[in-house]
């Protein structure tokens, strides 16, 4: 009887005629996410291409059309043995300070905004303005003074120079606030300190996991911010052993440009790609924790 009803109202349903706007607007929509989205993935495109030619390919054939032979793991394996393979020690460099300064910028900026949302202090506000206009400021302006800093402290050409700064953010820190205040309720931190709970364990039991969706967001834009620094480690580091994967990829393409770049732009490219795998992973990796958070709590 049901499954009579059921279709009865499927068939009535596909009876009443839908709205042309819809229609429309449906195929609008549709059009314009379809060239964006080719929009995107066009420079991919053309880096996977060129990544798999020839140096003679690359001079010979449009950037968008695969070349004559298929040279990706060829070109792959000359990134990896090039110049002593100085290519790993730099991958090494640049996992170390985004590993150090991902973790930094997710344990301060949590303390740090969890504190400023949930705890009331002279100043406060005064902070909130502070932290408002630290956003407006860009990281290339704060580039000398920085360098300056660390310069009286003896800490430039290290990677301390690189990790310290790093693990500062007023985007983090101002993000995190914003959502602690609202999505941790106070009266669950007033339970749990009735029942002897302390503040850090209130923070890193009930906190925490409330505020995983933005800490999950925190660690993703540190994560390719401090795998994209270049500025900050051109500065302060002039040891090519020290150097991170953007310095390192700078370094062999102005090499080419030198000496004419018949030589060594098939693996800046192909390094080019490598070095993107690493952040493709992340947000492969994270997103489904940053689903399922945003979710939590949807259904009581």
């Amino acid at each position: 009887m049901s499954t009579t009803l059921e279709r009865a109202a499927k068939t009535q349903a596909n009876r009443i005629p839908q709205p042309k706007y819809k229609t429309r607007g449906t195929i609008i929509i549709t059009a314009l996410m379809t060239i964006m989205l080719g929009y995107a993935l066009v420079p991919v495109w053309w880096l996977v291409v060129n990544a798999s030619k020839t140096n003679q390919d690359l001079f010979t054939t449009p950037g968008l059309v695969p070349g004559s032979s298929f040279a990706l793991f060829d070109n792959i394996a000359q990134v990896f043995t090039e110049d002593g393979g100085i290519f790993v020690r730099w991958m090494g460099n640049t996992l170390l300070y985004v590993v150090l300064g991902t973790i930094g910028v997710a344990v301060v900026s949590s303390l740090a905004g969890y504190g400023a949302a949930k705890f009331k202090f002279p100043g406060r506000a005064a902070l909130f303005v502070v932290i408002l206009g630290a956003l407006a400021v860009p990281g290339s302006a704060l580039a000398v003074p920085t360098f300056l800093l660390f310069s009286q402290l003896q800490l430039t050409n290290t990677i301390w120079a690189v990790i310290l700064p790093s693990m500062i953010s007023p985007f983090a820190f101002f993000l995190i606030w914003v959502y602690a205040r609202d999505a941790v309720p106070d009266e669950v931190l007033e339970a749990a300190r009735i029942d002897g709970a302390g503040e850090f364990r209130i923070f890193s039991t009930i906190a925490l996991r409330i505020m995983a969706p933005v800490i999950i967001t925190v660690v993703l834009f540190a994560f390719v911010s401090n795998w994209n620094n270049y500025f900050l480690p051109y500065i302060m580091l002039n040891d090519n052993k020290l150097a991170p994967l953007t310095i390192g990829l700078a370094q062999w393409n102005a090499s080419a440009v030198q000496i004419g770049g018949k030589t060594l732009y098939n693996i800046v490219i192909a390094g080019s790609l490598v070095t993107v795998l690493p952040i493709a992973a992340c947000f492969l990796t994270l997103q489904r924790y940053w689903k399922s958070g945003l979710t939590t709590g949807a259904v009581k």
